[in-house]
């Protein structure tokens, strides 16, 4: 599927964008700005079932192949970087090898997926459609009001169907065995998808990891400059 994109700058080097699930390429609404005033073309997408791009013709298209393939067949090949979170991440980590970027950056990737009443449970996903701006306020205190608007248009055009796509990975081992370009792992803290002891092996692995200190899932939003401080030396 051909995705709907986003673009800031005219730079040489190109930096792709992944968001997470629920939200878009507005979630990089700071981010993207930002690269480019660094001389980065950057190219933002919005997922399959997500913002403006095309809708599966039902859960089983939602498989974090499905994302990947899509990434592949609309981003360019060799960028100079490539960012992905949340969902974003486990799409760019299982198309990374076929995008080839220079490096790649992976924000609370959603690489393990935890079973049990606290665990993955699509209808939780499926409840923020119906959430007001102040509940939103309420989960992320720290973001700024644009964050907010964005987080309820955001939720109301995402395709619901895709929470379910991801229940037959849930509890799965969906850590990469290797870092196929140099990568980044940023984390939150803490971390509501890898526990200290996945980001140790990871970094075992070869993953350069960095936690950003009182940072909640979505980093870029909740604090923005630790976000862009936490890409030091990859950007």
């Amino acid at each position: 599927m051909q995705l709907h994109t986003t673009t800031w700058g005219s730079g040489d080097r190109v930096a792709l964008l992944v968001h997470g699930i629920l939200a878009d390429h507005r979630t990089w609404r700071r981010v993207g700005p930002a690269l480019a005033e660094r001389g980065y073309r950057v190219v933002a997408v919005d997922l399959r079932g997500h913002g403006a791009s095309g809708r599966a013709a039902g859960p089983a298209g939602y498989t974090p192949q499905d994302y990947a393939d899509d990434l592949v067949e609309t981003l360019p090949a060799g960028a100079e970087l490539a960012i992905g979170h949340s969902l974003g991440g486990l799409a760019l980590a299982t198309a990374v090898e076929r995008l080839a970027p220079h490096r790649a950056v992976y924000v609370d990737p959603a690489w393990h997926l935890p079973e049990g009443d606290a665990g993955y449970r699509p209808e939780l996903f499926i409840l923020a459609k119906s959430l007001t701006r102040e509940h939103i306020r309420q989960f992320n205190p720290r973001w700024p009001d644009e964050d907010l608007d964005i987080e309820v248009d955001s939720a109301r055009l995402w395709d619901e169907r895709s929470a379910h796509g991801l229940v037959p990975f849930v509890g799965k081992d969906l850590l990469p065995a290797h870092p196929a370009v140099p990568s980044l792992l940023m984390l939150a803290d803490p971390s509501m998808l890898l526990s200290p002891e996945q980001a140790r092996v990871l970094e075992e692995r070869g993953f350069h990891v960095r936690t950003v200190a009182g940072a909640g899932h979505t980093i870029q939003r909740d604090d923005f400059d630790g976000f862009m401080s936490a890409l030091d030396g990859w950007i």
